[in-house]
């Protein structure tokens, strides 16, 4: 059971300097050389580079807990050319990393911001390693997203995850970190999602939580946060930013919101919004998002205050029509932060005996394919019925499927929950679903054909290295890994819904972050990083951690570039 506490009082660094000295509602001015607003992993890493430069640091946090959306992630980090490589025998080269991102480009990423983070990634990671308690590690053989396409990696190398972290050493803060529905003790590595098996020996559970070790996010996070905490500075929680403070053309602070009521932050070199994206506003996801997003999967705290203040300021925008998206399901009395909670939907869609089918009854997508660009597939528009013709859809699958790989919390061979959509046939199922009958027994059969032969001609299942690492473990080297018929009753079915793990359009920067005006200009005092920045790969998800390793490299930027007065 989770524990329940109180939310303590604020806490942050002295006006005057790093050292911690606000404690209680803030009732007056504060005053810092750099102001971080947020406390993900862009934030996080903003104060940490904006402290290592000399400068006093302000971190500020909307919402009870510190960590961001970033706590709850996987805590993967996609990060090219990586000084880890060599542990497990890879190898990387900057020609190739370029061209990789350069074919998932569409023309959205700017070259200087594709160098800028094939250049410094793996400098940015070293720097955290030597100057804070985090360690990475490759997570060995995850191949990139798109291991066929030109550059890539498809035996893996790319994506870094965080050593196990011992919470205790946080002290009272361990209780402060965003806590998450995922098993705080496991890693990337240990997940089925990451190559595992998703479980461990009882003598190794039993020694993780003795020393509340953690990992994924949680991982991420702590060592981050306890190298804050070592400098002295302490985030400031329950502080709402309202208002950024513009005086003669210079952004020169932000006015808080706190439970004692407004106040103002100065900063003498800049304001670094580092607050996340806007998928939780209804209003600024109707008016940028391209197709339907019905269930973010990040913190609701994800309210667009950074893109808010940023547009307040004249900051030209970019990238605004994306996200990170993924398909997720809702279970009925699931709910985290006091709402329904978006699941994740992952390894699920990819195992055998599963496909997933729209609301015509048919197959419109390679179902094992990467979440992000899964994204595409849920946003198809008909030209005739002018509808997104595959939302609704649905994964369907068999007793076979439930009998050996369960879902969800059911482990394998359970029994089946009540909010599963249930028929002993597949007409029955279709028509629970309001689909035509006819239409689902031929997709299920034609795809029943594609298994039976190891090859899916369709939507090319199982060709790619990332289709064979996602499926079954057993026969990870092969297409049997995600092709399987469904053959066996009762058949079962569950709603997907198109989601997100958040924005990626945002404040258009130069690669240190400093905001832009609509006419390219530095918008004085002003920086960004995280989802509240314009996402430096553009739409290009490259691989596992695809979001975190270049939100870390150019927060790292940001935060220097913030110290320094630049």
């Amino acid at each position: 059971m989770r524990r329940r506490c109180r939310p303590p009082p604020l806490l942050g660094s002295g006006p005057e300097s790093g050292a911690s000295g606000i404690v209680g509602p803030v009732d007056g001015p504060v005053h810092f050389d750099v102001i971080v607003l947020g406390t993900g992993a862009a934030g996080l890493v903003a104060a940490l580079a904006a402290a290592d430069t000399g400068a006093s640091v302000g971190l500020f946090e909307k919402g009870h807990y510190v960590g961001g959306t970033s706590a709850i992630s996987g805590g993967g980090c996609w990060v090219p050319g990586n000084d880890h490589m060599l542990d497990v025998g890879a190898t990387d080269s900057r020609e190739d990393a370029l061209a990789y991102l350069g074919s998932l480009s569409f023309g959205l990423i700017r070259p200087e911001f594709a160098q800028a983070f094939i250049d410094d990634g793996p400098s940015v990671f070293r720097w955290l390693e030597e100057s804070t308690p985090l360690r990475m590690r490759v997570v060995a053989g995850y191949p990139d997203y798109h291991p066929e396409r030109p550059g890539s990696r498809p035996h893996g190398g790319r994506t870094l995850e965080p050593e196990l972290f011992p919470y205790r050493s946080l002290g009272h803060w361990a209780q402060r970190v965003v806590p998450s529905h995922r098993n705080p003790h496991l890693r990337l590595s240990d997940t089925t999602l990451g190559g595992g098996t998703g479980f461990l020996p009882e003598d190794e559970v039993g020694e993780r939580v003795r020393r509340d070790l953690r990992g994924c996010g949680a991982g991420l996070v702590g060592p981050l946060l306890r190298a804050l905490l070592d400098r002295g500075i302490e985030p400031v929680s329950n502080a709402r930013a309202a208002e950024l403070v513009v005086d003669g053309g210079r952004v020169r602070g932000v006015l808080l919101d706190g439970p004692g009521g407004r106040f103002t932050a100065h900063a003498r070199a800049g304001v670094v919004l580092a607050t996340g994206g806007f998928e939780w506003n209804p209003e600024l996801v109707r008016a940028f998002l391209r197709g339907p997003m019905t269930s973010p999967a990040s913190l609701p705290t994800c309210e667009g205050d950074g893109l808010r203040m940023a547009m307040q300021v004249g900051a030209a925008l970019y990238n605004m029509p994306y996200a990170w998206w993924v398909p997720v399901i809702e279970v009925p009395g699931e709910e985290e932060f006091g709402r329904q909670r978006a699941s994740l939907l992952l390894r699920e869609r990819t195992l055998p005996r599963s496909i997933m089918v729209n609301r015509r009854g048919r197959r419109f997508t390679n179902e094992a394919a990467n979440y992000n660009a899964l994204g595409g597939a849920l946003h198809q528009l008909d030209a005739v019925d002018f509808d997104f013709v595959n939302l609704p859809c649905w994964l369907v699958f068999d007793a076979g499927y439930l009998r050996r790989y369960g879902f969800r919390s059911v482990p394998p061979g359970g029994s089946p929950p009540a909010w599963l959509e249930q028929a002993g046939s597949l007409p029955e199922l279709a028509t629970a679903l309001g689909i035509a009958p006819d239409a689902l027994v031929d997709t299920v059969a034609r795809w029943n054909g594609a298994a039976a032969v190891g090859d899916d001609d369709d939507f090319a299942r199982g060709r790619s290295a990332y289709d064979r690492w996602s499926g079954d473990a057993d026969f990870r080297s092969s297409a049997e890994s995600t092709l399987g018929p469904i053959d066996t009753p009762p058949f079962f079915a569950v709603e997907i819904r198109s989601g997100t793990l958040g924005t990626s359009g945002g404040a258009r920067t130069d690669v240190d972050g400093r905001v832009l005006d609509t006419h390219g200009r530095v918008i004085p005092g002003l920086l960004a990083a995280g989802n509240a920045m314009a996402a430096p790969t553009g739409m290009a998800y490259g691989g596992a951690g695809g979001t975190l390793g270049p939100i870390i490299t150019f927060a790292q930027r940001a935060g220097r570039a913030a110290g320094q007065g630049e």
